[in-house]
């Protein structure tokens, strides 16, 4: 890890990627916005999750990745990262009801959380448990992000929109399609902007591109405010 700058005491934005269930895509959420905003800014990945499934994921990438990487990071430690020449910071947090105090402790340093969840029914409850007894008290700005749609499954979208929108929760606009190359990718020690080129890739990224547009509108907006 790099070491502090002198001149630069906070960085833009500490992200939190957060939901209490796993599988929600919290990961790859993570993986891949950081790579994306990593075109254009210094960004830091830290894992604070137990079960390192951000960390295996960049052990397998044998340095390859377009930023930088910690891992076994101490919750509480999160706002000394601040002192480093970063623009972004996006943690990856625990994916489980256990580690409560973990993401108390990362929400209580974020500038932002983001609240990736699967379109099921039944994975709802879940998400709006995380955002109702700890997102929300910790005054954490955040916004729900829809992933792994599959959108040969009609009405899939359209549902989980619906049902997010009526429980009157803020949601990215652009959902993150369901992907085979997504799901290979921590195998293959990639992010999404290190894909093969193909057509399906191509919509991969642009998911990203536009989740990572709208996340820096909504910055620059609080920012004006």
């Amino acid at each position: 890890m790099d070491k502090p700058n002198p001149e630069r005491t906070e960085v833009l934005k500490l992200v939190a990627v957060t939901n209490q269930k796993g599988g929600a895509g919290k990961t790859t959420t993570t993986m891949n916005l950081a790579a994306i905003a990593a075109e254009n800014s210094r960004v830091l990945v830290v894992d604070v999750d137990p079960q390192q499934s951000t960390t295996w994921w960049a052990s397998t990438a044998d340095d390859t990745l377009p930023f930088d990487f910690a891992a076994n990071t101490d919750a509480s430690m999160l706002g000394r990262l601040r002192d480093l020449p970063f623009d972004v910071i996006f943690v990856d947090t625990p994916g489980n009801l256990t580690d409560s105090k973990i993401l108390a402790s990362v929400l209580s340093v974020a500038d932002f959380a983001i609240i990736p969840t699967e379109p099921e029914a039944l994975c709802i409850p879940p998400m709006v448990r995380t955002i109702r007894t700890l997102v929300e008290p910790s005054g954490t700005p955040y916004r729900v992000l829809l992933s792994k749609i599959d959108m040969r499954v009609p009405g899939q979208l359209d549902d989980a929109e619906a049902l997010i929108d009526s429980l009157n929760l803020p949601r990215f606009n652009r959902p993150i399609r369901k992907y085979k190359v997504h799901a290979d990718a921590p195998i293959e020690g990639k992010v999404v902007t290190q894909y093969a080129e193909s057509r399906q890739t191509a919509k991969a990224i642009d998911d990203y591109r536009a989740v990572a547009l709208e996340l820096m509108t909504i910055w620059a907006h609080a920012g004006a405010a």
